[in-house]
């Protein structure tokens, strides 16, 4: 069932990826709008030729802007390369960067971020071509704010929405290594050690999936506010079709499972912020997975679960001693993580 609005005021859940953002998505943004506009994926495809471009933008805050494994920089390069990666544009034509600063922001700081923009630039054989700079007023802003959009060309333009009865359910490695280590340097939980943020261009790991699934790779989305619960049950609800996970086969490294297991945080339900769900046709299952564990970004890459025809829209969890519904959050367990 799709979310509906029932807010007369902006919250913060509304920002955190949840049914309670995409409720105020379609219900004010997408409001009598059609067609590529009014489809909600990762960016908007234009034929070109017999290619396509494709186009997104994301904007980033988070607290605090240095954290384990990357800082709002990498992030906002890798956001927007994946989310390209996502529609199949693995080969990055341009990207953008704008960038909003508070009054007495640390000139070090920022060479720190533009540093690990160039970095991320490198990793996903990308260049900013162009951007802006705004400065605010102390208190006006928290600190700094980006927001990237970027240009790339697909073969193939890949939708969130393409899952079909039969396929196999597959995330590229761990889950919800980003969220949980935000959380943890940002309420100074002690649990570091090597907890680490994922954060990381993915254009790579999915031209790789690409080149070996083909066609049969059906629907592709990038697991991020709202966790993969989110993004899985959007694309079930797109789809028309009901999706089983798995729980034994879900990957998490140590440090993330005892953070989430001491914090009580659902795992499925944290950021990812280098990571991929693919939904490809079972014969291309094995192919898929041995390019993506080729790959050091994919090493631990996994089937998690499979589509059904049956129970449409809904995200099911098999725990070996029987199944449960997974339900979209309003909100993530906590604000400005991406």
């Amino acid at each position: 069932m799709k979310p509906t609005l029932t807010d007369d005021t902006i919250h913060m859940k509304h920002g955190q990826g949840g049914r309670a953002m995409r409720a105020l998505i379609e219900s004010v943004f997408l409001d009598g709008l059609e067609g590529e506009s009014a489809a909600m994926d990762d960016g908007a495809a234009i034929p070109w030729g017999d290619r396509f471009l494709v186009v997104t933008t994301d904007a980033h805050v988070i607290k605090p802007i240095f954290f384990p494994g990357g800082d709002i920089g990498r992030l906002a390069v890798s956001g927007v390369v994946n989310d390209l990666a996502m529609m199949g544009a693995t080969e990055v034509l341009a990207l953008t960067s704008s960038v909003i600063l508070e009054e007495g922001f640390p000139i070090e700081l920022l060479r720190r971020v533009k540093a690990s923009m160039q970095a991320a630039c490198r990793e996903a054989n990308a260049a900013i071509l162009t951007g802006d700079t705004k400065v605010m007023g102390k208190g006006e802003v928290d600190g700094l704010v980006m927001s990237t959009s970027g240009l790339g060309v697909a073969d193939r333009v890949v939708r969130d929405a393409g899952l079909v009865a039969g396929d196999a359910i597959v995330i590229t490695g761990t889950i919800g290594d980003h969220g949980l280590a935000v959380m943890s340097v940002r309420h100074k939980l002690g649990l570091e050690g090597d907890l680490r943020s994922d954060v990381a261009p993915l254009n790579g790991l999915v031209r790789a999936a690409l080149q070996a699934g083909g066609d049969q790779v059906h629907a592709m989305k990038d697991p991020t506010r709202g966790g993969v619960t989110s993004a899985l049950s959007e694309m079930a609800e797109k789809a028309d079709v009901g999706i089983v996970l798995d729980e034994a086969s879900l990957p998490m490294s140590e440090a993330a499972r005892a953070a989430a297991d001491l914090l009580g945080i659902d795992p499925l339900g944290v950021a990812n912020e280098g990571k991929a769900l693919i939904g490809v046709a079972p014969e291309a299952l094995d192919r898929v997975l041995a390019a993506l564990r080729a790959h050091p970004l994919g090493a631990r890459a996994a089937c998690i679960g499979r589509v059904h025809a049956e129970s449409k829209g809904t995200l099911l969890l098999d725990t070996g001693f029987g199944r449960r519904r997974l339900f979209e959050r309003d909100g993530e367990p906590l604000p400005r993580i991406c």
